[in-house]
C-alpha cells in the first residue's frame, strides 16, 4: 500500500474548498475504528497520515500510521512517532538562546560563502516577551510605568537581539514587552484551531498544533489544540522542519459531570484535579476531559485547568473542540474562523458531543458539584487544603518547620510600627497565566474589592500587593467594569503584564520586614493565584507559599495572615464598627455572571491586539541593525555568539572513539536538569560570579542566569555549578566542585575543565539512576558540550535531557544489566577510553576499558541510548 487515499474536501457557505486528509478512510479501509480513539489520538493520527501522503516527505512510514490507527489503553513495551507540530511558541527566557543559534547559523552559512537569508524557521514561531519583568515597584498607578523601565535598564542587550531577529527572520514573530503572557497571547490571539496551508497548490486544513518552550505551553490544550512543552533543543529542531520524536502515550480520561457549586472557582477545581491525579501517576501521560460536566464548563476554566498540567504531572491536559470553543472564539474576535472550525472538527469526528466513550487507559470520575474552596501549600500545588481548616494547617506547618509557638514581632515600617508573625502574608500576588485568563475570577477580585473598599477595609501595611494581568484585555474589561479603581485602593495596581512572582520574580520585600524575618526566623506566607508554590521560588525568604483565587489573594490581603479562619474571624470592621466577614463581600454568581457579559465582548480583544506587535516606546526606541546577520558586540555580557558552529564545514566527521578520557564528576541517583544547567542567581564567588566582576558589573546587576541565557561564557562557567550537587569525588562537600587527575587538586568544575582541555584529556560524566530529570533546560546540555564532555555513563535517563544530549553531540550511554560503578569495583578516578564510536548505531553496545592508577584494567559494556 503506497497510499491510505484519505484526501478529501470540506467546502464552507462562501464557496471556499479545503483538502483534508480524512482520518475516516483508515475505518473503511478496515485499518481501524476511529470510534475508540481518543480526540487527542485522532490529532495525531491526522499529523501521521497527512505526512505520510505529502509528496516529498519520507520520514513517515506507513507502518507509523497503522501503528496508531490501532492505539492500545496499555503498551508493553515503548513505541515511538515522528510527529511534525504545526508552530513553535516561545517566552524570552527560552527564546534567546534560539534566536542566538539561528544568528550564529546565519554567521556560518556567510562564512562557507553561502547566503544567510536561507536560513530562517521552517515553520511558524512566535516568541513572547513575559519572563524578564520584576516587581521592583507596587502599589501605585506609577508602577506599571516603572517596572518596564527597570526591565529595559537590565534587558537592553537581549531584546535588541530580539528586535533585529523581528526583522531579520521569516516565520519569526516577537511579541515586545507588555504584551501578557505567552500562553494567554496565545489562548486569545494566535491560535486558530484549524488551520490552512498551501500544499502543492492545495489549500489544506488540519489541527493548529504546537510546542512551547515553557511547561505551561499546555494551557492552549483547553482550546481543543494539542500542544506540550519540550527543551530548547528540541524546540530548534523542530522550527528548523524536523519532527519531534515522542513515545505513543497512554490518555487518561478524566470524566466531569455536575456543575461547580456556589462560591467555588476554577481555580478551586484546578487544585482539587491537580491533587487527585498526583496520586493517579499520570507522570508523561495525555489526560483527556470528557462527559456531561464539560458542557457546563466554560473555556477560561478549561485553560485554568490544562494550564497546570505539569503541576499533574501530565504531558498535557487536552478538552476536545465543542460549542464551548466555538462561542469563545466569537468572544475573542476570531469568529472568522468559526465555521472552518466547526466543519473540519466534525468531519475528522474530532468534535466533542458529548456522547462518546473512547477507549482510555484509564478513567478517573470527577464531580463538579463537590469542588469546595480551597488553597495548595505551603510548598507543592498538589497539596490541597480547604479554605475553612487552612488555620489548623497552618499551624500544623510552623510546628513541622520550626517547631515552636508563634512569634510576634513589632518592626517599624516607613514610621509606623506593625506586628509580624509567622504566618504574616508578606506578599500577595495576582499572578500568572492560570488564572488571569479567566474573567469570572478577575471580575470576582474586582467586585470583592469593591465591597470590601465600600465597607472601609485596608491591606496591612506589611502586605507587598501586585497585579500582573495576563493580557491587556484584562485590564480593559476591569475598567469598563469600574472595577479596576477598587483592585489599586486595596495595593493591587498593574506591575507588568508578565509572569512576575509565579516564577520568582516578586522584586525585594521591605527592607526592614527582610530584616526581620531573617533575624527572628518567621515563617512568612505568600498568597498568589500562580500554578507553583516550591520551595525558595515566591521569594527566598518566604517559607509558607499558597496557590489560590485572585479573590482569596485579596482576602488574605486584608487579613494580613495566613492563619486565619475565614469562616469565624472577621477581616476588619466598617465605618459604623461592625466586623466584617469574608461572606459579606464574597459576590455571587449572578453578578460575575452578569458583568462578565456586558464587559468581555470581541471589540476588547480587537482594539487590544490591533497593534500588540508594535510594542511600546521603550521597544520602539531600541536602535538596531536591519543587516542580515546580527552585529555581535564584543563587550556584552548578556549576547554573545556561541562557538557550536566555529568552523563548521559542508562535509560532516564521522565521530571518533574516546580514548583516555577523564570523570570530571562522580554523581550519584536522580541528579537533575537544575542540578546540571545554571539556574537562579549567580553567586558572586563562582567562575560565572567572577567573569562578570572581570567584565565590570557590579553585583547589584548580576542578574540571574535565566536572562543570561544568551551568554555562553556564563552558561558554561554555571554547568554543575548548582550549590547543592554532590560530586563523589569531593564528598561529603557539596557545590560545583570536583578534583583534576591524577594530581586531586580541589577546583571548581569550570576551572577543572579548562584544564582538561588545556591538556588535551576528554571528559566523561558518570551518573546513576533518572540522570537528567526535571525540566528540559537546554543548558544542561548545551554546558555539558562547552565544558568538553564527550559522554555521559549513567544507569538511566529521564528521556528529554538524553534527546538534547544527543542533540548536542554528547553520548548518552547506559551501564549494561544493571551493572554500576561501584559493583565494577570503580571509584571514577581512572581513565575511561570507549570503543566502537566511529560506527555508531542506535543501541549499540560498546566496549569501555577503564585503567586505575596501577595500570590495572577493567573493561564493561555499555549501550549507546540514540
Amino acid at each position: 500500500m503506497n497510499t491510505f487515499n484519505s484526501k478529501s474536501c470540506i467546502e464552507l457557505r462562501d464557496k471556499k474548498k479545503y483538502t483534508v486528509h480524512r482520518i475516516k478512510a483508515l475505518e473503511e479501509q478496515k485499518i481501524a475504528v476511529m470510534g475508540r480513539l481518543p480526540f487527542s489520538i485522532k490529532i495525531l493520527l491526522e499529523n501521521l497520515l497527512r505526512h505520510f501522503e505529502t509528496p516529498g516527505e519520507h520520514i513517515v512510514k506507513q507502518e507509523d500510521v497503522i501503528k496508531l490507527a490501532n492505539w492500545q489503553p496499555v503498551y508493553e513495551k515503548k513505541e515511538e512517532i515522528p510527529y511534525f507540530p504545526s508552530r513553535v511558541v516561545m517566552q524570552d527566557f527560552t527564546g534567546v538562546p534560539a534566536v542566538v543559534d539561528l544568528a550564529a547559523m546565519r554567521d556560518a552559512m556567510k562564512a562557507l560563502g553561502k547566503d544567510p537569508k536561507k536560513i530562517n524557521p521552517a515553520i511558524p514561531v512566535d516568541l513572547v516577551v513575559d519572563h524578564s519583568i520584576q516587581v521592583d515597584y507596587y502599589g501605585t498607578r506609577f508602577a506599571l510605568m516603572k517596572n518596564m523601565e527597570m526591565e529595559y535598564q537590565r534587558n537592553r542587550e537581549r531584546y535588541s537581539l530580539l528586535k533585529w531577529a523581528q526583522q531579520a527572520f521569516r516565520n519569526f514573530r516577537v511579541f515586545p514587552s507588555g504584551a501578557g503572557i505567552v500562553h494567554q497571547v496565545n489562548l486569545e490571539y494566535i491560535s486558530q484551531v484549524v488551520v490552512n496551508k498551501e500544499v502543492n497548490g492545495e489549500t489544506v486544513a488540519f489541527p493548529d498544533t504546537l510546542i512551547g518552550t515553557d511547561s505551561h505551553t499546555t494551557m492552549i490544550d483547553g482550546l481543543g489544540i494539542v500542544g506540550w512543552g519540550v527543551g530548547g533543543i528540541e524546540a530548534e529542531s523542530v522550527m528548523l522542519g524536523q519532527p519531534l520524536y515522542m513515545k505513543i502515550p497512554e490518555v487518561i480520561g478524566v470524566k466531569l459531570k455536575g456543575e461547580l457549586p456556589v462560591g467555588a472557582t476554577a481555580t478551586d477545581l484546578v487544585l482539587t484535579i491537580t491533587q487527585i491525579l498526583r496520586k493517579e501517576n499520570v507522570v508523561e501521560k495525555f489526560v483527556e476531559f470528557f462527559g456531561p460536566g464539560l458542557k457546563r464548563l466554560p473555556l477560561p476554566d478549561r485553560a485554568t485547568i490544562a494550564n497546570m498540567s505539569p503541576e499533574y504531572g501530565a504531558t498535557m491536559g487536552f478538552f476536545p473542540v465543542d460549542e464551548q470553543v466555538l462561542s469563545y472564539l466569537e468572544t475573542t474576535n476570531r469568529g472568522h474562523l468559526v465555521e472552518l472550525v466547526e466543519t473540519y472538527t466534525k468531519e475528522q469526528e474530532m468534535f466533542h458531543y458529548g456522547n462518546e466513550t473512547p477507549d482510555y487507559t484509564k478513567v478517573i470520575e470527577v464531580d463538579l458539584a463537590a469542588i469546595e474552596s480551597s488553597l495548595a501549600g505551603p510548598r507543592r500545588p498538589q497539596d490541597r487544603i480547604n479554605l475553612y481548616h487552612i488555620k489548623t494547617s497552618f499551624a500544623g506547618t510552623l510546628q513541622q518547620m520550626v517547631n515552636r509557638e508563634k512569634k510576634h514581632i513589632k518592626v517599624n515600617l516607613d514610621e509606623e510600627d506593625v506586628i509580624l508573625t509567622d504566618g504574616s502574608v508578606v506578599v500577595a500576588a495576582i499572578t500568572s497565566c492560570t488564572n488571569t485568563s479567566n474573567p469570572a475570577v478577575m471580575i470576582g477580585a474586582g467586585l470583592l474589592a469593591k465591597k470590601a473598599v465600600e465597607r472601609g477595609l485596608n491591606v496591612k501595611k506589611y502586605v507587598k500587593t501586585s497585579f500582573a494581568p495576563g493580557s491587556l484585555v484584562v485590564t480593559a474589561y476591569l475598567n469598563r467594569a469600574g472595577l479596576l479603581p477598587y483592585l489599586e485602593q486595596l495595593g493591587f495596581s498593574i506591575v507588568g503584564y508578565g509572569c512576575t512572582t509565579c516564577i520568582g520574580n516578586s522584586g525585594p520585600l521591605h527592607p526592614e520586614i527582610e530584616k526581620a524575618i531573617q533575624e527572628n526566623q518567621l515563617v512568612a506566607a505568600a498568597v498568589l493565584s500562580g500554578n507553583r508554590n516550591f520551595e525558595a521560588r515566591i521569594h527566598q525568604r518566604v517559607r509558607a507559599n499558597y496557590l489560590a483565587s485572585p479573590l482569596l489573594v485579596v482576602a488574605f490581603a486584608l487579613a494580613g495572615n495566613i492563619d486565619f479562619d475565614m469562616n469565624t474571624d472577621p477581616l476588619g470592621t466598617d465605618k459604623q464598627g461592625s466586623p466584617v466577614f469574608l461572606k459579606d463581600i464574597w459576590p455571587s454568581q449572578e453578578d460575575i455572571q452578569s458583568m462578565i457579559q456586558q464587559v468581555v465582548t470581541p471589540d476588547i480583544f480587537a482594539e487590544k491586539y490591533k497593534n500588540i506587535l508594535e510594542g511600546d516606546e521603550n521597544w520602539k526606541n531600541l536602535d538596531v541593525s536591519k543587516g542580515d546577520t546580527f552585529e555581535w558586540d564584543e563587550a556584552s555580557t548578556y549576547i554573545r555568539r556561541v562557538p557550536f558552529l566555529d568552523g563548521v564545514t559542508p562535509d560532516v566527521e564521522a565521530p571518533k572513539n574516546i580514548d583516555s578520557a577523564r570523570a570530571l564528576l562522580v554523581l550519584g541517583d536522580t541528579v537533575t536538569t537544575d542540578h546540571i544547567s545554571p539556574a537562579g542567581a549567580i553567586p558572586k564567588d563562582y567562575p560565572a560570579g567572577q567573569y562578570l566582576v572581570q567584565h565590570g558589573v557590579e553585583l547589584r546587576d548580576f542578574n540571574s542566569y535565566g536572562s543570561r541565557r544568551g551568554n555562553h561564557e556564563v552558561m558554561k562557567r554555571g554547568t554543575f555549578a548548582n550549590i547543592r550537587i554532590k560530586n563523589k569525588l569531593i564528598s561529603p562537600k557539596e557545590g560545583g566542585f570536583t578534583l583534576t587527575l591524577p594530581d586531586k587538586k580541589e577546583k571548581y568544575v569550570y576551572d577543572a575543565a579548562v584544564e582538561y582541555m588545556q591538556k588535551g584529556v576528554p571528559l566523561v560524566v558518570l551518573g546513576g539512576k533518572e540522570y537528567g530529570t526535571g525540566s528540559s533546560r537546554d543548558w544542561a546540555a548545551k554546558g555539558s558540550y562547552l565544558l568538553g564532555i564527550r559522554a555521559i555513563i549513567a544507569e538511566s535517563y529521564e528521556r528529554i535531557h538524553r534527546s538534547n544530549l544527543i542533540g548536542m553531540g554528547v553520548l548518552p550511554l547506559e551501564f549494561e544489566n544493571g551493572a554500576l560503578l561501584e559493583s565494577l569495583g570503580l571509584s571514577g578516578t581512572e581513565t575511561f577510553s570507549v570503543e566502537g564510536i566511529s560506527d555508531i548505531s542506535p543501541g549499540k553496545r560498546l566496549k569501555v576499558t577503564a585503567v586505575n592508577e596501577q595500570g590495572k584494567k577493567k573493561e564493561f559494556y555499555v549501550t549507546a541510548r540514540l
